[in-house]
């Protein structure tokens, strides 16, 4: 089931870029609220870098998982709470979530000195809404800066949510706003290569528009279970 639904979703990524005339992006699986087991399925089937949204909730499914877990790519997708940022400066290859200048010395400090740096994208609210974390455009140099003065950290781009709006004209341009600030970093900064956009139910809107990491959890698991 989960092999089927890996090939269905990297075909879908696939051919979307290819209609594109793009890069085929990498695939981020979403496996929020998954168990472990469900994680080493999927990693089995070859996947290699999962995203989390609770710094805890990873923590309990990397200890799960054990030696499954070598090799696996973790990232932060989730809103980073101060007071968690030492703990996912271990726990994690990726924190895409860093909205803020108060998160750069803590991870920095926290980042273990026999890791490579930790890699680092700047997310973005690119539709200004009131109920999603992220930056505003007009901050991501700023932040940039802030990133690319810790030798303990990798600045590697930006991450979106945009906006699930029905009409998918809206939604690309918010898409293609986030391509147009990614080129303007990559020319600042020439670590930044990644570019987080698109989910299960948009991704090949977002790969026309330059996604070079999509992040899908439902097409891969199903509906994820309800937290507690």
């Amino acid at each position: 089931m989960l092999t089927h639904a890996l090939a269905r979703v990297v075909q879908r990524m696939d051919n979307a870029a290819r209609t594109a005339g793009r890069p085929s992006p990498r695939l981020l699986a979403v496996s929020k609220l998954q168990p472990a087991d469900a994680v080493a399925a999927l990693a089995a089937a070859g996947q290699r870098a999962f995203g989390e949204n609770y710094v805890q909730e990873a923590q309990a499914k990397q200890a799960a998982l054990g030696s499954r877990a070598t090799g696996l790519e973790w990232h932060l997708i989730g809103h980073l709470q101060s007071n968690k940022a030492a703990l996912a400066a271990t726990l994690f290859d990726w924190v895409q979530t860093v909205d803020r200048g108060k998160l750069v010395p803590l991870l920095a400090a926290a980042r273990p000195d026999d890791r490579a740096p930790l890699n680092v994208l700047i997310q973005v609210n690119i539709d200004d809404e009131a109920s999603k974390h992220g930056c505003r455009p007009d901050q991501v140099d700023a932040l940039a800066d802030a990133i690319r003065a810790e030798p303990r950290l990798a600045l590697r781009g930006l991450m979106a949510i945009p906006a699930p709006l029905p009409d998918l004209d809206r939604r690309r341009a918010a898409f293609a706003r986030m391509k147009g600030l990614f080129d303007a970093l990559a020319a600042r900064h020439p670590t930044v290569d990644t570019l987080s956009m698109g989910m299960s139910d948009d991704l090949e809107l977002a790969v026309a528009e330059g996604a070079t990491l999509v992040r899908v959890g439902t097409a891969l698991f199903g509906e994820r279970p309800a937290r507690d």
